[in-house]
């Protein structure tokens, strides 16, 4: 990949696979905010970077070379080939082959683990709306601040330490309504080591769903999610209600059990699972499919 420094801004020309709308509004993140179609402001590892887009061109701005080679490589996952992922879940079936076609700009996040978990604790039952305001509530209560644009003022997301100092009737404070002692719990499991963040991305997969089910309010979908969009683990399939029902859309009859559908998910995208989960989810989020 290569690109070139105009002042303050980096700027990339034909990145293949690569639609900022796609990558920030397929459900897996939520500190981002929409200035106008292809222009994002994005709060990410304590900074705040402005990205837009224009067909083939993506302009990073106002950050230095030492930034976007250290955070924002990583984060957009730009050194992956999503060319050939595309190649084999598009020949799986025709299913795939239509999502992958259609939202052929997604890349998977490589965001803070601890971030994403307490995102996904918070994403239950809730709109996209409402979590990236209880989030940003959250950070501006308890993290630090990182700077303006816009005349906003932006926060980091807080640390386990910041996040700690938090009680239950401070979170129900903030309206998380019963998510409360759950984060509560994954402060306390988290800092007294109890669960291990940092081992996620090298344990058995079975072994590092079941750790973070240690914490309250945890289950294996939100587990899935952790482990997708936080530990780099391509592998597992996050499957909701929602995605449920897409996958009976598309795979099998009405009321089929989600271990019988990630067992598929296995078997039939093998360690490109996650990869096929986002293609399919967005894809079917944009034309209501498996919708009620």
């Amino acid at each position: 990949m290569e690109y070139m420094v105009d002042s303050n801004n980096i700027i990339i020309n034909r990145l293949c696979d690569f639609d900022i709308e796609h990558i920030l509004e397929c459900g897996q993140c939520f500190r981002f905010y929409k200035k106008s179609d292809k222009d994002y402001i994005i709060v990410a590892y304590d900074k705040i970077l402005r990205i837009t887009q224009d067909k083939d061109e993506i302009v990073f701005h106002n950050i230095d070379e030492e930034d976007f080679n250290s955070i924002w490589i990583k984060y957009f996952d730009l050194e992956r080939d999503y060319t050939s992922i595309k190649k084999i879940l598009s020949d799986k079936d025709e299913h795939l082959h239509r999502a992958v076609t259609e939202k052929d700009g997604i890349r998977i996040l490589q965001q803070d683990t601890w971030e994403t978990l307490i995102s996904f604790i918070i994403s239950q039952n809730k709109s996209i709306s409402h979590i990236k305001k209880l989030i940003e509530d959250i950070s501006k209560r308890y993290g630090t601040y990182i700077g303006e644009e816009d005349e906003i003022k932006f926060y980091s997301f807080p640390t386990i330490e910041q996040l700690s100092q938090a009680t239950e009737q401070d979170l129900r404070d903030l309206k998380v309504g019963f998510r409360a002692p759950y984060i509560a719990d994954a402060c306390r499991k988290v800092i007294n080591d109890e669960v291990n963040l940092s081992r996620l991305a090298d344990m058995n997969i079975a072994d590092a769903k079941n750790e973070l089910m240690k914490i309250k309010g945890v289950g294996p979908k939100v587990a899935d999610c952790v482990l997708l969009f936080g530990a780099k683990r391509y592998e597992v399939f996050p499957t909701d209600v929602w995605v449920k029902r897409i996958m009976e859309h598309y795979y099998f009859e009405n009321d089929t059990k989600i271990k019988v559908i990630h067992e598929f998910a296995v078997e039939h995208y093998g360690t490109l699972a996650g990869f096929a989960q986002q293609y399919l989810f967005y894809y079917a989020r944009d034309f209501k499919i498996g919708k009620k």
